[in-house]
């Protein structure tokens, strides 16, 4: 793995990464608090979907970390993992990396006939993240490795959850905004079922879960996981549910940003 082209300005560093395990480059964005770090380290909230999303959650640390004792938002290293490429070609490359590899995938009506390239490659890419990126960003900034949140938002959501589900000490926080929990005739309910099924040997983590009150399905969909979830009292899992007040698929995230912060600073 190596790394190239990074740049700096205004406390944000960019450079493409180069993936051993998913033999890709990724655009890394790292912004960077302004004051020294405390004495464990400063959190971290690793942004998936990076092009779409870093500067959201970069502005809202930013902003509200000046005034943490009202806004309830600490400083934190904000980390955006980006994919290269733009539109169709993007698109491809999130199925692939945000979606757990199964012997056959059955898809909605909505999807049949598109071309949405090849699917499977979640473990792979939270191999990259867990072996290469956060060894990467451990060894540059002081972090504090016991408060480290994921986001991602529709397919990104889903592995978010996944992520949850199959590697629960990845991170403390997981935030999943839109999941598409439908992939794949909602497959991520089998690993929900296993997860809850396993010995309950590892600490509590924290689950934020939030989407448009326009997205119909969803809506329904997100409200499954949250309640089997609470209902489990071993599940280990903090949950906060939060359907936002006509928002739709796309206007979600700008919407939730500040609270999706304010929940991953609490831990």
């Amino acid at each position: 793995m190596k790394t190239v082209s990074k740049i700096t300005q205004d406390n944000t560093e960019q450079w493409l990464y180069y993936s051993n395990k998913m033999d890709y480059s990724y655009d890394i964005k790292v912004s960077l608090p302004k004051s020294s770090p405390p004495i464990d380290g400063y959190p971290v909230i690793y942004i998936l979907d990076g092009n779409s999303y870093f500067q959201f959650a970069q502005d809202v640390v930013r902003l509200q970390s000046k005034n943490e004792p009202k806004t309830l938002v600490n400083e934190a290293i904000v980390v955006g993992i980006g994919h290269q490429e733009k539109d169709k070609e993007a698109s491809k490359r999130r199925f692939y990396d945000f979606t757990a590899p199964a012997e056959e995938y059955v898809y909605p009506d909505r999807l049949k006939g598109f071309d949405i390239g090849n699917h499977g490659g979640a473990q792979s890419f939270l191999d990259f993240i867990e072996l290469e990126l956060k060894p990467e960003i451990e060894g540059r900034y002081t972090i504090n490795k016991e408060k480290q949140a994921l986001f991602g938002h529709s397919l990104s959501g889903l592995f978010t959850l996944w992520t949850l589900f199959t590697k629960q000490n990845a991170f403390q926080t997981y935030l999943a905004l839109s999941p598409s929990i439908w992939w794949n005739d909602h497959e991520i309910l089998t690993y929900m079922e296993q997860f809850l099924n396993q010995l309950k040997e590892y600490e509590k983590r924290h689950l934020f879960v939030a989407v448009g009150e326009c997205e119909r399905f969803m809506v329904d969909d997100a409200i499954q996981v949250v309640n089997k979830l609470k209902e489990d009292q071993q599940a280990h899992v903090e949950c906060e549910f939060y359907c936002a007040p006509e928002e739709n698929h796309a206007s979600v995230v700008p919407t939730v940003m500040s609270r999706v912060i304010r929940f991953a600073s609490k831990y």
